[in-house]
């Protein structure tokens, strides 16, 4: 699970993330990081909705090359 701190990061430097879900790349979600709790992280996608995810999901900055889930 990614920490508090690294959200907070991503929070105040508005930097776009990507959320694996899944092994498809098509499911992945990319937006801000706009809140979150102990269990689930709000996203900001670039239409202006908000996508409320666990946070247990691998959530890594947009740009870096996709990190693939252990299956």
């Amino acid at each position: 699970m990614i920490s508090d701190e690294q959200l907070n990061e991503y929070r105040l430097s508005g930097e776009k993330v990507r959320v694996v879900r899944d092994a498809m790349p098509d499911n992945d979600i990319r937006g801000i990081v706009v809140a979150w709790d102990d269990t689930h992280v709000l996203i900001r996608r670039p239409n202006r909705n908000v996508v409320k995810l666990d946070r247990s999901y691998i959530i890594q900055p947009s740009r870096e090359p996709r990190i693939s889930p252990e299956d």
